[in-house]
């Protein structure tokens, strides 16, 4: 009788919830297609503004941010991201890679940085191991 609690927990266990923010709907379906294969719910947003009030409506359990935007930088984002929730993984996304903008990222906290074009594989190793770590320190802050 135990395999069937085991797999009535397993059934009440939500995907984790993802944020994808881009401007290029290419990239954001070829993201959403990716992430969704393996089992993570995916919304997204083409603007700054829109994941602010997305966030605000919902909640996260992580957000690949893209650091150009149309209304503005992802670094802003980022920063206005963690006012509304301070548990959201956040990775930054770019094709524009600098020294700068990464060190910028890393500051804001940022728990991850990628350069575009995105590898799939990568992509999905960095948001499980970002899951994965924000899974085990909420069981050690137990």
């Amino acid at each position: 009788m135990e395999g069937t609690n085991e797999k009535q927990e397993k059934a009440h266990v939500r995907s984790p919830k993802i944020l994808v923010v881009d401007d290029d709907e290419v990239t954001l379906m070829s993201f959403r297609r990716i992430l969704e294969r393996h089992g993570y719910d995916v919304e997204t947003a083409t603007t700054g503004q829109k994941a602010i009030d997305q966030c605000k409506g919902g909640s996260y359990d992580l957000a690949l941010l893209d650091i150009r935007l149309p209304d503005m930088d992802g670094t802003q984002l980022l920063k206005e991201l963690h006012a509304v929730s301070d548990t959201m993984i956040t990775i930054m996304v770019t094709g524009y890679a600098s020294l700068d903008n990464a060190l910028q990222s890393l500051l804001l906290e940022a728990n991850a940085y990628i350069t575009k074009p995105v590898d799939p594989p990568e992509l999905l190793k960095v948001v499980a191991e970002a899951l994965s770590e924000r899974r085990s320190n909420s069981s050690n802050d137990r």
